[in-house]
């Protein structure tokens, strides 16, 4: 298979495209640091192709895929991996970066998809992947604009596996929670120091994209890592209690 990953140069990305690029398929990697992906690539040991470029250009995010394509054949399976976090009071928020962060994060991964699905559908088969977050069902405060994109993109692959349906085309919702990666660490420290902080497991990023690919390769519905969130997704208003009461203060800017 053909996988294009995007945000694919650390974190969970990075993990990704080991996961896929080691067990036989041919990988796009997709990210702004382009020295990142080239040395990723060269430890895959499987034929790549990488592609330097600002997700959260919307006139532009789509421009990769013909390249891509012409040099690995047809996407077949797309994971919208690419995004940015951003904890901060909502009076705090710069309103240029965060709309930045709502095309990266939820208006760019949807030009993708539309950009690559018809093609999927005239041959039958194809995946999408969207990466999205608990914070879609399990926001804690101080995340508006991230819970926003995050729910955005989540309630739209949830619709469209639905629309697909009889058409070969398979749409995996991924819900992973805390996960060892940089830009996790960036969020929990955008926090004040409080007791509720330690209660955080961070998963590894690796058992994130192992499962990711069972669930494509199984074509499973969706993924909530680690499995104890699916009850959190489950009790929204027993969830939503607990975080509004003990959510550790955000940091003021």
């Amino acid at each position: 298979m053909h996988v294009a990953i995007t945000g694919a140069s650390a974190g969970i990305g990075a993990a990704l495209a080991r996961e896929f690029g080691t067990s036989g398929n041919v990988v796009t990697l997709v990210a702004r640091r382009h020295a990142l992906l080239e040395e990723l690539a060269n430890g895959l040991g499987t034929r790549t192709h990488v592609v330097a470029a600002d997700l959260s250009d919307t006139a532009r995010c789509t421009e990769w895929i013909g390249g891509a394509e012409a040099a690995l054949g047809p996407i077949d399976v797309l994971i919208n991996n690419a995004g940015a976090t951003m904890v901060r009071r909502f009076v705090d928020v710069d309103l240029g970066e965060a709309e930045r962060m709502l095309r990266l994060d939820l208006i760019n991964p949807l030009r993708l998809t539309r950009a690559v699905l018809p093609g999927m559908i005239a041959r039958g088969s194809g995946t999408i992947v969207d990466v999205c977050s608990i914070a879609a069902f399990a926001a804690l405060l101080g995340t508006t604009y991230y819970a926003s994109a995050k729910a955005g993109l989540a309630a739209a692959s949830e619709v469209l596996r639905g629309e697909l349906r009889g058409t070969g085309v398979h749409v995996v919702t991924v819900y992973p929670g805390p996960i060892r990666t940089a830009m996790s660490t960036q969020a929990f420290d955008s926090f004040e120091d409080h007791w509720t902080k330690r209660l955080a497991v961070e998963a590894a990023p690796e058992k994130l994209a192992e499962k990711i690919r069972r669930a494509v390769e199984r074509r499973r519905r969706r993924v909530v890592f680690p499995g104890g969130y699916t009850l959190v997704r489950r009790i929204p208003n027993a969830t939503r209690w607990l975080l509004d009461h003990f959510t550790p203060p955000v940091r003021r800017a």
